[in-house]
Formats: structure tokens, C-alpha cells, sequence
């Protein structure tokens, strides 16, 4: 274990294994950061990203029908829209 070459090599076999695994690290990194440039350009897009976004936004806007129905049809006590957050 004194052996010069055997510390060289096992010096050199863990800088190796650290590299590999700091370049998976830096792969999975830039894969997350795509998926996450795609999502975010679907955004952009105005469609839902999922069935339950959809629902979702289906179910706002039949809400902001009946407040405007209740609003056209003088109801004076239509509760303000609501706003979600997040």
C-alpha cells in the first residue's frame, strides 16, 4: 500500500469516478432544464399542460359565466371574481 504507483492509481481511478459521475450529474441537470424550457413554452402557448388544467380552467370560466349571467340579470349581490393563487 506504500507503493508509489498504487497511490497514483488509486488517485487516478477516483478522479475518474468523480468525473463520471459529475458528468451524469451535469447531464441529468441539462435534461431537468429542458423539460423545464418545455413546460414553460407551453405556457406560452395558452393550452392546459395536463387533463386536470384543463378541467380546471373549464371549471373558471362556467364560474365567470354565472357571475356575468347574475351581473346581466341585476343581481347587485354577485360575488366578486376570486383570484387563485398559485
Amino acid at each position: 500500500m506504500n507503493d508509489p504507483g498504487t497511490l497514483v492509481a488509486i488517485l487516478a481511478a477516483a478522479v475518474v469516478a468523480l468525473a463520471m459521475v459529475s458528468l451524469a450529474a451535469l447531464k441529468g441537470w441539462d435534461g431537468w432544464l429542458e423539460l423545464r424550457r418545455l413546460e414553460l413554452s407551453q405556457r406560452k402557448s395558452g393550452e392546459p399542460t395536463t387533463p386536470a388544467a384543463a378541467r380546471l380552467e373549464l371549471a373558471d370560466l362556467k364560474d365567470r359565466i354565472k357571475r356575468l349571467e347574475a351581473i346581466a340579470n341585476g343581481d347587485e349581490d354577485a360575488a366578486p371574481p376570486q383570484r387563485r393563487t398559485g
